[in-house]
This record gives C-alpha cells, structure tokens and sequence, in this order.
C-alpha cells in the first residue's frame, strides 16, 4: 500500500529519537576532513569536527549532495506508489535543493520542498509535515501547509566565537578582531533564506544567552505555542544550554520544548558555544 513519505536532509539536525518518532527518512550529506570525505551522523560527528580543528587548525567543509546520490534515495522510496516530500537547506545557502529538485523532476510523486531556512527551522516543518502525514492528509495537501509556513519559521543562533566563520570566509578578519576584543556575540539570524548579522550581544555566554532568549521570545502572542526548538553546538548537559531550556520551560507557553545539538553544517560554519532558540509565527 502506497503512503506518504517525510524525508529531509541531514541538515535538519531532527535527533534520532525524532526520526524514529516520526518515521522520517534521511539523506545523510558528506563532509570533508582535509583529503577524507565522511557521511554527516554516520562515521562522523560535531565532535569529531572539533577535534580535528584543536588537532590542525583547519576547519572541515561541508559539501552537496549530487543529483545521482539525491535521485537514487528518492527513486528507493518512491518505489510502490509512494508519494515523498523532501526538504532541502534553503537554495540560498546550497546548491543542494537545485541538485535535489533536478533529481525530483525525474520521478513521480516527489515533492522536493526548498526550505529557505537551515538546522531545526528546517526540523519545525519535518515534524509539521510528519504530523500531517499521520493525521492522513495527502502529500499535495501537505505541500501547500508547508509553504504557508515557510515564511513564518523564526531561526536564529548566537555565535559564541566568530573564528570559525571567519575561517570560511563568512566574517572578515576586521569584524572578528574587533567583536573578541569587545566581547560581542553577534545574533546571527535566516532572513529570505539567507544567514544575516542580527542583534548583537555583549558579555559572558551565560548571560548573553537568556538576554537572546527573552530577546527572541519577548513576543509570545505572535508565536505558534505547539513547539520551539532549542538547538546548539554543546556538549550534552551543558549548564549554559540548559539554562536557556529552563527559561523557554519557565514561560509556560509551548506545548513542547526540544533540546537537541547541532549536526556537522552548523558545527562546521557556526563552531562551539553556538545556540538558538527556533520557532515558527503564527
């Protein structure tokens, strides 16, 4: 019997216990240390990334999924009838969806969504979708929810340290000589599909972190109350993390609250410390 099928990049940084909550299906993206490419969450973690920059001084890249990697996943679960919705990292930050939705145009009842947005503002509208799924909607039905909601995803982290994104060339090396000296932590924020500078912070991490959370969620009447994610690059357990989840628990507002870390993407471009509190409007 055919169904619909919720699959996404890896990029979505949904936790394994999510995926198998929601039946999600993944497409695990590579990433590369020095002259060695690995498979996100498989033989490679944000762990190992940061070891190895420690150990070398040089960051690990990221790389897209090609058409032929994209069009032999969706073929194998589109097999039987299957309807699959994909979601990709936003089209302004990868050529990914281009290589994905090229790969979609080839077979029948795929939907490849472009999510205009990155981590878990991409896992907000897996899960939406997984739910609508479960709840028997059809996949044409369920596209047309998600692009609704698109636009309404809030995605933000703070930046503990800017060396890793001057390091890929995403900050120049004025700007982060400058934000160390004064200990600024800049807000780094998804608008129309690409990362921009947002409020910046100053101070230590723990506190700069609940003045982002109380920052970002000042407004609750314009936010959707059934889940908001809190994401980071921490190791698990980390005080500061768990301060900011105390908080958003403390408002009473959300139906759910989730902590999860960072996958390898975020960890590559954002490095350690990073943390943000994702949401969708209503």
């Amino acid at each position: 019997m055919s169904k619909v099928i919720i699959s996404a990049d890896s990029t979505c940084d949904i936790s394994n216990e999510l995926i198998e909550k929601y039946s999600i299906k993944i497409c695990r993206g590579p990433v590369i240390l020095g002259d060695k490419e690995y498979t996100d969450g498989i033989d490679i973690t944000p762990k190992d990334i940061f070891e190895y920059y420690n150990t070398t001084g040089n960051l690990a890249k990221t790389s897209a999924t090609n058409f032929q990697t994209y069009y032999d996943y969706l073929a194998a679960l589109a097999e039987g009838g299957n309807k699959v919705i994909h979601f990709c990292i936003s089209s302004e930050m990868s050529s990914m969806y281009n290589n994905c939705r090229m790969a979609g145009e080839d077979l029948d009842g795929v939907f490849v969504i472009d999510s205009r947005n990155l981590s878990t503002g991409i896992g907000l509208m897996v899960i939406l979708a997984a739910e609508l799924a479960e709840s028997g909607m059809e996949a044409e039905a369920i596209v047309e929810k998600i692009n609704e909601t698109i636009p309404k995803v809030d995605a933000s982290f703070v930046i503990d340290t800017l060396t890793y994104l001057h390091k890929g060339g995403r900050c120049s090396t004025v700007a982060m000589l400058g934000a160390n000296m004064l200990k600024l932590r800049p807000c780094i924020e998804v608008k129309e599909g690409k990362m921009d500078v947002g409020k910046k912070f100053r101070g230590k991490m723990s506190d700069v972190l609940i003045e982002y959370a109380k920052s970002r969620l000042g407004d609750l009447d314009s936010i959707d109350p059934h889940r908001c994610f809190v994401t980071h690059t921490m190791e698990l357990g980390d005080e500061k993390a768990r301060a900011v989840y105390d908080y958003v628990e403390s408002l009473g507002y959300f139906d759910e609250i989730i902590e999860t870390t960072a996958g390898c993407t975020v960890t590559c471009h954002c490095g350690p410390g990073t943390l943000g509190v994702l949401f969708v409007k209503k």
